[in-house]
Order: structure tokens, then sequence, then C-alpha cells
């Protein structure tokens, strides 16, 4: 469909207004995934109803923060209080999607823009469930990335490339790296904190290990080489009833090794390319693999171990951090992936100190500057890159 045949007629100020109406009342369902979705409840029965007394709520019970306010912030059937991250959520989710609504007119960018809203509403369920309870869950983020990807074949076809918006095989790869260069770091991460030992809980078919051969693949023969050597190690462990390890001190130490080989045999090329297609690769089968571990953890029966808490392997960076970089990748495109997460670890970074400062806390929840860094990129992505491109030249 061409994007011109949206009624361009429609004031701006209109187009904003429904918009925010429209994220109130997604805001409001929000609550409903933040609430319902770790305690592993279905998000459409039974209807809304107060926690407290299990009476079902009344519509004009439900309408966003008014009804809140009305009601003095206490249930209508039992005066429980309820908490005020009710009206909180929905008013963030109406600004949401009025900037959105802005910065992508509908009328250029057509059905896209319920993409972005979707976007949005994801991305904010992700960041307060990750805050109230370390977890970001795969029905979210993994679905996410699927109905990104997808959106990403609409932005192709309504014009949404005029907007910085991916199409298809944009948003597939900056998947593949943002998901990539979060898993390496982790592995990277992990594999110093256990301060060089191997992980002695590796999990079956596939692990963190399996990840870094992907990697390996990957940086000499793309990403789909990476895909079929990740998938072969998963069947020869399935043959064999048991983990086979893929020792850390051979993969991180062959990555380097090869990075060094592969830019030496690049001499009588661009070096600055050699390099950059080399990392390319790198991030991609990282990335690949990261994918293939996130979708089969998901979607396999868990198998519980009896393993004491202070046994388990140290980890870095939880895995859900690097599904939400896969997701968000999807629908901001390679150009600003980066982006996100620069301003993730920059604005991580700043809080995290105060938060220190203030609790003590060290266990620093990176999901929702994961999720902030996202949602500036899509708005001011290319204006960051080219201010920083600008002074980066301007420097030289």
């Amino acid at each position: 469909m061409n994007p011109t045949a949206f009624p361009t007629e429609f004031p701006s100020a209109f187009i904003i207004t429904v918009a925010v109406i429209l994220g109130a009342l997604v805001g409001s369902f929000t609550n409903v995934l933040i609430y319902r979705i770790p305690r592993g409840e279905s998000i459409a029965f039974p209807p809304s109803h107060c926690p407290n007394c299990n009476h079902q709520l009344h519509p004009m019970d439900l309408f966003p923060v008014f009804s809140w306010l009305l009601l003095g912030g206490k249930c209508r059937y039992c005066r429980a209080p309820i908490s005020a991250q009710y009206p909180i959520i929905e008013t963030i989710s109406a600004i949401g999607y009025g900037l959105l609504a802005y910065f992508f007119p509908i009328q250029d960018v057509g059905a896209s823009l319920l993409g972005l809203f979707f976007f949005f509403t994801v991305l904010l369920a992700i960041s307060v469930i990750d805050l109230q309870t370390y977890t970001i869950p795969d029905s979210l983020s993994l679905v996410g990335l699927l109905v990104g990807l997808g959106f990403a074949w609409v932005n192709e076809k309504q014009g949404g490339y005029f907007f910085h918006l991916p199409g298809v095989k944009d948003a597939f790869t900056a998947a593949l790296y943002g998901a990539g260069i979060l898993a390496l770091v982790g592995n990277l991460g992990s594999y110093l904190l256990r301060r060089f030992r191997e992980a002695k809980y590796p999990s079956f078919p596939i692990d963190y290990q399996t990840l870094n051969l992907g990697a390996l693949v990957g940086m000499w023969l793309g990403p789909w080489w990476a895909a079929g050597a990740v998938l072969l190690a998963m069947l020869i462990n399935f043959a064999m009833r048991r983990y086979l390890r893929i020792p850390d001190f051979i993969t991180f130490p062959g990555i380097l090794i090869s990075l060094v080989v592969k830019v030496n045999m690049g001499l009588d090329a661009n070096l600055i390319t050699t390099m950059l297609t080399t990392l390319q690769g790198l991030m991609a089968g990282a990335g690949i693999a990261s994918l293939i571990a996130g979708f089969y953890w998901w979607l396999a029966p868990e198998v519980e171990e009896d393993i004491a808490e202070e046994d388990l392997d140290p980890i870095a960076m939880g895995f859900g951090d690097v599904k939400l970089m896969a997701m968000i990748g999807a629908f901001v495109g390679v150009s600003n992936v980066f982006v996100s997460l620069a301003l993730a670890i920059f604005l991580g970074a700043i809080l995290g100190i105060l938060i220190y400062a203030v609790s003590k806390n060290r266990r620093i929840k990176f999901g929702p500057f994961l999720a902030l860094g996202g949602f500036v990129a899509l708005l001011y992505g290319p204006q960051i890159t080219d201010w920083y491109t600008g002074m980066l030249l301007g420097g030289m």
C-alpha cells in the first residue's frame, strides 16, 4: 500500500490526541501484562479484578488515570489501596504513544506506526517487570522480536525507510548484532568472574560455551555457517545424551587469534573494512547462536536441577538482556542498534552510581536502561550519530 493512501488532511494535533488516548487505554492493559506474566497467569482470563477481594471491576473502574483519581487510589468494593503504579504506567504509555505519533506521522509510515506502538508497550512492560523481578519474560522479548521482523516487512511496503525504520534484512541483521555483542560481553564477563575456570554446570544441549563456538565460526564463514555449527553441536549432544564441552580456554583465545589473523590477511585491502567485516561476522555468529539458544530454552521443557545456590556458576549478565537487545535491534535497525546500546551503558553507568550511593545495591537491572536507550535511539538515533560523527571529524 502506498503511504499517501492515508488521509493527509488529518491535522497532526488530532492524530497525536488519538494516539495519546490510545496509549492511555493500552497502558491499562500494560499493567495487566506487568502483573500477570511474572505470575504465570493468563492475560485474557479472568477479566480484570481487584487482587485483594477478587471482585470483577466495572468498566468505569478501568478508565485510565481518572478512575484511580476518582476512587482516591482505593478499590471501590473493598477499599483496599491500589498502587500508584497503575496511573503512572498509563500516563507514561500515553506520552510515549503521543511522541511516536509526532515523530512518525501516520500519513507517512502508515501501519508501521502500530508496530512502533507495540514496541513501546513491550519495552515499558519489560522495564517494570525487570525492576520488580530481575527477569525479562521470553513471551515479551522473543515474541516482540518476531513481531519486529514482521513489521520490518510492513516498513518496506509502506515507506518506512524514509524515517529510518528498518526493512527485513536490516532488522534481522540488527537483531543478530544486538544479541551477539551482549552475549559475547556477558560470556567474557562470566569467564572472568569464574577466574578463567570452565562452567561447572553447562546446560544441555546448548550452553553459553556453544555461543562462543557460533561466534568463532561466524568470524570465518558467516552467521548461517555459525547456525549450522551450533545445530550440529546440539545434535551431537542429543546423540551422546550429555553436553560435550567446548572449552572457553579454546574458543576465547581462538576468537582473538582469528581476529589478528584475519586483519593481517587483509592488509593489502582496506584495513578498516577488514576489521569491520570480521567484527560483523563475530557479532552475527554469536547473535544467531544466541537466538537459537533463546528460542530453545523458551520452547523446550525446563529441566530442574538440584544445585545449591552457592554452587551456581557466576553470571555477569542475564540472558534476558541478550534477547531484549535482539528485539530492540529488530525495531531500530543496524544504524541505531549500537546507539541504543551506547545510551544504555551511559545511562546505566550514571544512574547505577547514584543507585549504589543511595541504596548500596550493586545489582543493577540493565533491562530498563536497554529499553530507554532503544526508545531514544528510535526517536533521535540519526541525530545522535551525526553529532558524534561530526564531533570525531571535528577533532581530527
